[in-house]
């Protein structure tokens, strides 16, 4: 019964976010696409997976949820919303490392592969976003590795 009410306002949240991301309009022409395809797609994918819910939303005696579980989800938010304040101070390498790291530590990962994995994820996937894909990301406090 929750699922599906939660599911029901989830696909309702998705519906409000795509007529205001199909408002986004840039300035200049930097992107073929444009800006408002990648919020479109994520809540393309979260809508799809709200009417799966609606439909199928399985036994709420599978769940297990306690005090723990709310803590690291709220942990969890917690640290999402901090990597997005963090992101143009420290910028995309540090910030993504730290949350990583930080993501890793809360779903019970060991320090030193998780501060690996945060790094590696960093550094990957500033190369491909900022080499193969040509999309400026901020560097923060390492612009002075910038040429």
């Amino acid at each position: 019964m929750y699922v599906r009410i939660f599911a029901a306002v989830w696909l309702l949240v998705c519906a409000l976010l795509a007529v205001v991301a199909w408002g986004f309009q840039a300035p200049f022409s930097y992107d073929p696409v444009g800006p408002r395809a990648y919020p479109l797609l994520l809540l393309l994918l979260m809508a799809t997976a709200a009417l799966w819910l609606l439909y199928k939303p399985g036994d709420a005696e599978d769940l297990p949820i306690s005090w723990s579980l709310a803590r690291r989800v709220a942990v969890c938010v917690g640290a999402l919303f901090a990597y997005a304040l963090l992101f143009e101070p420290l910028g995309f390498v540090l910030s993504t490392a730290l949350a990583g790291f930080g993501l890793g530590l809360v779903f019970k990962g060991r320090p030193l592969p998780s501060l690996v994995s945060g790094v590696l994820m960093a550094v990957l996937l500033y190369g491909l976003f900022d080499y193969l894909l040509d999309v400026p990301l901020p560097l923060g406090l390492l612009e002075f590795l910038e040429n």
